[in-house]
């Protein structure tokens, strides 16, 4: 596949201990590393796509995965594989990808706003549609969650959300699977919520909707490019629970609201106890680091959480021991979003430059296609 080798900058990295508790959260000790790990300084980057994107996912043969959400422009593609000539399939077929004024009848059969996708552990392949295009709100019985089958290439089920769990103000946003197969960690950015998705039949609950773990942080503007980031009447934009992470066991789910500094975590088997309420719930989330404004989040097999550092165009790394480290730093990464890591420890991220969005600059468009995404190496040398 063509590609354009960019420059590595690295940051130097922060020194600094934080010591800001947020009401009903567990405060974890963090320390930063005096030094940069050793990595190999190679950034790949492939800017092959006339459509907005946000999504990646990546498969163990290597098949690539990309998303389009319905946002300014209606994409050509909701979901598509990236094949090895650099040209897109839709994905995993064209019907899914049919959504217009024909379809609208049937919004649960097709792709409406596709915000992610993800590969588990099994190689199958989740897409996770929010349903509201524009931001506009949710298109009733359109959000909903698809597994893929990819050996062939075939939906196996289709989880809708009613209004309970994805109201018309709600952004499901992103989606990691239970390595055990039985539970799927959803986001909500319109809201501010953690979903969680039983895959045995299908019921879902809205947790922590109502703590400041999933909000945004009042008085936070993101600084991206030099610039404030604020919508059409001035105010940083209110974006809530975005990216999520879950460790290779399983039982922590570490998650961030994008307009906010703090990464928290909880343990899953709370998240599963339906005796728990809210307040109990909400008194076991930790908060892990202060990082800044933060998009997407992958963990690696050896519990290493990647996560896309908006201000700094970077990506960075949170280690088992609490340190912070900048992995990749280069200003061609406009918008780091989302992030998908391989066994063999390649790392693929989106560049979607939402900071040039009509909604971010008075009314104008300022995106300039196409857009990226790239490949890191991220194993120690």
């Amino acid at each position: 596949m063509p590609g354009t080798t960019v420059l590595i900058k690295l940051r130097p990295l922060l020194n600094l201990m934080v010591a800001l508790m947020l009401a009903g959260c567990v405060t974890n000790p963090i320390s930063y590393e005096e030094a940069p790990p050793k990595i190999r300084h190679d950034l790949t980057e492939y800017p092959i796509f006339n459509d907005q994107v946000t999504g990646i996912a990546v498969s163990r043969e290597g098949r690539i995965f990309v998303n389009f959400p319905r946002w300014v422009n209606d994409p050509l593609y909701s979901v598509a594989e990236v094949l090895p000539d650099g040209t897109l399939r839709p994905y995993p077929d064209n019907n899914w990808n049919r959504w217009g004024t024909d379809e609208k009848r049937q919004p649960g059969a097709h792709f409406i706003c596709v915000q992610s996708v993800f590969v588990d552990k099994g190689d199958r392949l989740w897409i996770l549609d929010a349903a509201s295009p524009g931001f506009k709100g949710v298109i009733q019985g359109g959000a909903k969650l698809i597994e893929v089958n990819l050996a062939t290439d075939r939906v196996e089920r289709v989880f809708p959300f009613d209004a309970t769990t994805a109201p018309i103000n709600s952004y499901l946003n992103d989606v990691r699977l239970d390595p055990r197969g039985d539970f799927a960690y959803i986001t909500d950015s319109g809201s501010g919520a953690i979903v969680l998705l039983d895959l045995s039949n299908g019921s879902s609950r809205r947790l922590l909707a109502n703590d400041p773990s999933t909000k945004a942080e009042p008085g936070f503007t993101p600084v991206i490019n030099g610039r404030e980031l604020r919508d059409e009447q001035g105010h940083p934009p209110q974006i809530h629970a975005d990216g999520l992470a879950l460790d290779t066991k399983g039982d922590y789910l570490y998650y961030h609201a994008l307009t906010a500094r703090s990464l928290f975590r909880i343990k899953t088997e709370l998240l599963r106890d339906q005796t728990l309420t809210e307040p109990q719930l909400a008194s076991h989330v930790e908060r892990l680091a202060e990082t800044g404004a933060v998009d997407g989040m992958v963990m690696d097999s050896n519990d290493n959480l990647y996560f896309t550092a908006l201000e700094e165009d970077a990506v960075k790394r949170y280690s088992p021991q609490g340190k912070i480290s900048t992995v990749i730093q280069d200003p061609h990464i406009l918008w780091p979003d989302s992030m998908a890591i391989t066994f063999d420890n390649y790392l693929y991220f989106t560049a979607s430059q939402i900071q040039r969005m009509p909604r971010f600059n008075h009314g104008k468009d300022l995106r300039a296609p196409p857009y990226s995404y790239f490949r890191t190496w991220v194993g120690m040398e």
